[in-house]
């Protein structure tokens, strides 16, 4: 490390050939097939190394999707590649390079330790998840992802490979359409109530910042999750399919996704009053009967995100339901698993043939839907229990939430961004998910692109010079404009609470599955209005180690200026729904 006086402050400079940013599955694959390949001079810079969402997310069987490893079902590369293609807003490189790749991926997680099961012989055994043809898919249990990034960290770690975390990246430093630095708030000196920096002057930076997760209010997100495409954009990376979502059923506290089992075992749907008073079974008025309203709570379980295809009768219905009892009604929705829907025995019988031949093959054609979760998915029940709520004693709060972005960066098939070069967008915050992407496969887009971008700067970009002079003059600028916004926001009334309120309000009322042309342009200009606001008066924290806060706060005003402007221009130019909303 060295130092530099930039307007007036000693800022420390690291150089090194390519920054790796993020603590997920994506940036950690990333920093070792660098390392791999020979690159000299990586470092992976983060919050905090320990918070990404692929290390704190997960779901009853988490999936990760890659070419048929057994049994006597044909499969090929070409077929995959179709499979992704076919999701819609996938090119079809990007998906040719996924398929090819995914064994390769797959393979180097099951050297490092991570336990997909086998059979006797040694097969990858697989089964069919959403959106998928084959068997594909495959699961090493709900934290499929954890389990990953703590392997590949321990490669990572054993490799010696620098590790910044207590590192925020706020402002990405370009020159003539390239990527040439980054800069960062020291998190730890913000602790002790100082306001330090630190800049890598770089040939590359690999931009694994996960999706936008602070977008929205209603979200299974982590806590702490928040992403950094608006960073990007304010550099001007271009995005992409930026209006492709998936929104599911989650539970408020703690966030986690309720598909699979949870849905499998048919909990009673129940909503009350502000007050947790006025208790009703509110699906019951939009079904004939009792059994078709349990064959689509089932379907529910393996078709979780939204679906528009799915919507008129069938299970994402119930997505529709939620929302419109929580946010149109203004009621609180929860599953009970404690009791049977209409709250005495199961009629097994009158289930369709699918839901009942599953229960039955599973042995639970029984008791109450937490008898039946324990007795088939032991660890989804103890998930909850370990987090203090006892799905046996107690209902669980849900809501219809944001979970994962489709689109993101535009990128080339080696996952470089396609208009500012030497950024390599990898892992959710690159656009390239589709929008009817199989169930597991933005785990192997992750690990492929990472492997992909790692790959194209151990060929074009690991060679090459660090450019002092022009990386002095960006920092000085970018800098300089960081510590204006700074002062700003140390004057302002505005809390960063507030501020912060208000755009994720603003997203989950007109940018979340229901989309209107009206309302949107209406948010649009709110938008606008409120990223120059910020840009004006900055928001404040009330303690220094939250100035950080301030900073998320500038790129995520200005991602969800860009998203809802995506989104109102699909709805006025006509393209309309392509299934995700």
């Amino acid at each position: 490390m060295d130092s530099m006086v930039v307007c007036g402050r000693e800022v420390g400079i690291i150089s090194v050939n390519t920054v790796v940013v993020g603590a997920g599955a994506a940036a950690l694959n990333a920093a070792d097939q660098l390392y791999a390949r020979g690159v000299a001079g990586i470092a992976l810079v983060c919050e905090d190394i320990g918070s990404s969402t692929s290390r704190n997310a997960g779901s009853d069987k988490q999936t990760y999707y890659k070419l048929s490893l057994s049994g006597g079902e044909g499969d090929s590369v070409r077929e995959m590649a179709q499979t992704l293609f076919h999701g819609h807003c996938v090119d079809g490189d990007i998906a040719l390079a996924e398929a090819a790749n995914s064994a390769a991926c797959f393979f180097r997680l099951c050297e490092l330790g991570v336990p997909f099961p086998v059979n006797r012989y040694g097969e990858y055994v697989g089964y069919k998840t959403d959106h998928d043809p084959r068997r594909r898919a495959t699961s090493a249990g709900p934290l499929t992802s954890r389990l990953m990034v703590e392997a590949l960290e321990r490669s990572v770690r054993e490799k010696n490979i620098p590790v910044y975390s207590g590192l925020q990246a706020v402002s990405i430093l370009t020159r003539g359409g390239k990527a040439i630095g980054l800069l960062c708030l020291d998190l730890n000196k913000l602790t002790r109530g100082e306001v330090g920096y630190a800049a890598f002057n770089c040939v590359n930076i690999v931009w694994a910042t996960g999706g936008p997760a602070g977008l929205y209010a209603d979200t299974v997100y982590p806590e702490g999750q928040h992403g950094a495409t608006g960073i990007a954009l304010e550099a001007g990376a271009r995005g992409r399919n930026l209006t492709e979502w998936q929104y599911g059923l989650a539970s408020v506290s703690p966030r986690w996704n309720v598909s699979g089992t949870y849905m499998q075992v048919l909990p009673r749907f129940v909503s009350t009053d502000a007050g947790g008073g006025g208790e009703r079974e509110f699906l019951d008025e939009y079904f004939g009967s009792r059994g078709a309203l349990l064959d689509c709570v089932f379907l529910k379980g393996y078709q979780w995100p939204f679906d528009v295809r799915k919507a008129a009768g069938g299970s994402s219905l119930i997505d529709i339901l939620v929302y419109v009892e929580r946010c149109v009604k203004e009621r609180r929705v929860f599953l009970d698993f404690t009791r049977n829907a209409g709250g005495g025995e199961m009629d097994f019988d009158a289930l369709g043939g699918e839901a009942r031949g599953y229960l039955e093959k599973a042995g639970a054609l029984f008791g109450t839907p937490a008898d039946r979760l324990i007795h088939m998915n032991t660890p989804a029940y103890e998930f909850y229990l370990d987090r203090g709520v006892d799905l046996k004693k107690q209902p669980l709060e849900i809501a219809l939430c944001a979970q994962h972005n489709n689109g993101g960066l535009a990128a080339s098939l080696w996952w470089e961004s396609i208009n500012l070069t030497h950024l390599f967008p990898v892992g959710e915050v690159n656009g390239s998910h589709g929008v009817g992407r199989p169930g597991g496969s933005a785990l192997n887009a992750g690990q492929v692109g990472a492997m992909r971008a790692a790959a194209f700067i151990a060929a074009r970009y690991a060679a090459s010079t660090l450019s002092d002079e022009s990386f002095e003059a960006a920092l000085a600028s970018v800098y300089d404009a960081d510590r204006d916004y700074d002062a700003r926001c140390r004057q302002s009334q505005w809390t960063w609470r507030a501020c912060r309120n208000e755009f994720q309000q603003r997203m989950s009322r007109y940018g979340a599955h229901l989309r209107q042309a009206a309302a949107l342009e209406r948010a649009v200009a709110a938008a606008r209005a409120q990223v120059r606001r910020l840009e004006r008066e900055g928001c404040r924290a009330e303690r220094p180690a939250e100035r950080i806060r301030a900073f998320e706060n500038r790129q995520l005003c200005t991602a969800h200026a860009v998203y809802l402007s995506a989104l109102a221009y699909s709805v006025r130019s006509g393209v309309g729904s392509r299934g995700s909303s």
